[in-house]
């Protein structure tokens, strides 16, 4: 029986009203039945676990005489548990994989210490205001479409090699897993931090699922004719398909919703991937025109994600209510600054203290065109980093053994960040230590910190992709500033390279920052393994280019004369 179009339901609505906690919104919203039904729908197709799909022996007595003599396989086997596609979203292909030879089990990503590693330490501060996130995260893939010599036809070949080359299995989607990695430095408490932690991954599967993002990938069986050109690196970005007139409903949406709630920085402010929007606010045609069907970035997604989940985390914040300052020493206009009066009397929670503090965050996405994983040494990935704040990502090439820096310091110093704040801020200020600070913060984008918001302290996102080919890179390494403040970029990754697994790499690098810091700031470390691994002490001159004078600053930390110094 079809119900008629007419006909509506009740839903209830999750809203963030606290600030990492969701409760049902005290409304209920009425929708149209196929909109309930769409509704329903995207809810149940976004998920983030902790684990990851593969394919194991079925026998786990035994290794696999099919697979590779390498170490690139070694997953927890007991830690491993069967997949048996309970949930409704899961494809078919999952019973299907499940047979006598290999069985499709789940693997959780922090006991595989073979290709992840996480350590942290709080130093000789009181409370640890570092977080962390890995898992996989369910939306399309975005990597580039492997070209059509690397494409296998046939199914039987298909199968073979995908035995031989131990794959994963796909995600609920169809595509291969796309893997998530983030770390996030709060500063004045871990509430923020905390709340990137348990959300901001969902921020990227919902706006995903509001844009209809698809996948840059093929659909499974579905392979390029031999006529079409191959892609090349040049052709960045890729744009995947979507739902134009929505995008361009909800970027419009979220850019007012900033002007109306903070103003200052924000009026003339319009993020750069957005390509929905005109380039200033008077304009009217889109920037650049594109046509409908030619889809968004993955990168717009994730400049959306981030300036939504900072409006919602400053939303929160001024709704609450500030205990500092009495009713006859409050400053004229002070609702004002920043969200306004009207607005103030409606949002304010009564029993909740406002937090002025706010975290710095770097994510990292990862996907392949292929089902191998990425770590596989002949797999290619297509990553991206999406970086606030002074939180660090590097690269160790496997050819070179040198450290590439994937992110940069968003501090007063830049001279790209303090042209963009000079318009706005009062001023730069030089505190005891020689270093330059703005309103008081020594990170000119960061999410929170609600009182800098106005003169630009932002989650705008610095973005950047990188094709990696096969075995290009031995690791990556994600950490606080607690560790790059003590050591420089090579010093981390030799230490990683001396480490037998990404889990003793990550904790090695804690420990001797800790051991040789003299500020003693929360220190978290993530490792996480690439294709290059095995080869990782080949490159340059192995972990030997700092090793002495690693040795040298041990030996001076543990002096009982340096605190006289």
């Amino acid at each position: 029986m079809t119900l008629a179009p007419s006909k509506r339901v009740t839903v209830r609505v999750w809203t963030l009203v606290d600030s990492y906690n969701y409760v049902p919104f005290c409304k209920q919203r009425y929708y149209s039945t196929a909109q309930a039904s769409d509704l329903t729908r995207a809810t149940k197709r976004r998920e983030f676990h902790d684990y990851f799909v593969t394919h194991l022996p079925s026998s786990s007595l035994h290794p696999d005489p099919r697979g590779p003599l390498t170490s690139f396989h070694k997953l927890p086997r007991s830690e491993s548990v069967p997949h048996t596609g309970e949930s409704s979203h899961s494809p078919a292909s999952y019973q299907a994989l499940v047979g006598r030879e290999t069985t499709v089990v789940r693997i959780p990503l922090r006991s595989a210490k073979h290709h992840f590693g996480a350590a942290t330490s709080r130093g000789t501060r009181p409370y640890n205001e570092d977080t962390y996130q890995a898992g996989v995260i369910d939306i399309p893939a975005f990597a580039k479409r492997p070209p059509s010599s690397l494409t296998i036809r046939g199914r039987a070949a298909r199968e073979v090699a995908a035995a031989r080359e131990n794959r994963a299995a796909d995600s609920a989607n169809g595509d291969p897993q796309v893997f998530y990695f983030g770390i996030f430095d709060g500063h004045g408490g871990s509430e923020c931090s905390t709340f990137l932690q348990n959300t901001l991954h969902e921020y990227i599967q919902d706006t995903a699922a509001e844009f209809e993002l698809q996948s840059s990938l093929n659909k499974p069986g579905e392979f390029p004719s031999m006529e079409e050109p191959e892609p090349s690196d040049d052709e960045l970005p890729v744009r995947q398909g979507s739902n134009a007139e929505r995008v361009r409903r909800l970027e419009k949406s979220l850019v007012q919703s900033w002007r109306n709630l903070v103003g200052g920085y924000f009026k003339r402010f319009v993020p750069p991937n957005f390509s929905q929007l005109p380039k200033h606010p008077a304009e009217a045609e889109p920037r650049p025109p594109f046509q409908d069907d030619q889809g968004v970035t993955i990168e717009e997604i994730l400049e959306y994600a981030f300036l939504r989940a900072d409006l919602d985390f400053v939303s929160a914040q001024a709704a609450r209510r500030d205990d500092e300052l009495s009713n006859t020493c409050r400053p004229l206009y002070q609702d004002d600054i920043l969200y306004g009066p009207a607005r103030s009397q409606s949002l304010k929670l009564d029993g909740l203290r406002r937090f002025k503090g706010g975290s710095t965050a770097s994510a990292v996405l990862i996907s392949t065109p292929t089902p191998a994983p990425f770590w596989h040494p002949s797999s290619p990935s297509s990553l991206l980093v999406s970086h606030v704040g002074d939180t660090r990502i590097l690269l160790c090439s496997t050819a070179t053994g040198e450290a590439i820096p994937l992110t940069s310091n968003h501090h007063p110093s830049s001279p790209i960040e303090a042209q963009r704040l000079r318009r706005y801020a009062a001023t730069f200020v030089t505190d005891s230590f020689g270093e330059e600070r703005i309103s008081g913060l020594a990170n000119t984008r960061a999410f929170g910190d609600v009182q800098s918001k106005r003169i630009g302290v932002s989650a705008e996102p610095e973005l950047r992709r990188f094709e990696i080919a096969p075995a290009e890179y031995s690791f990556m390494v994600l950490m606080s500033d607690g560790i790059s403040e003590s050591l420089n970029d090579q010093e981390v990754v030799d230490v990683v390279k001396e480490a037998k697994t990404p889990d003793e790499g990550s904790r090695h690098v804690v420990n001797f920052a800790t051991e040789v810091t003299r500020s003693g700031d929360n220190a978290t470390c993530l490792v996480v393994r690439l294709g290059g691994w095995e080869r990782r002490l080949e490159g340059g001159l192995g972990s030997l280019g700092t090793k002495e004078s690693r040795e040298y600053r041990r030996q001076e930390a543990t002096d009982p004369r340096r605190s006289r110094r």
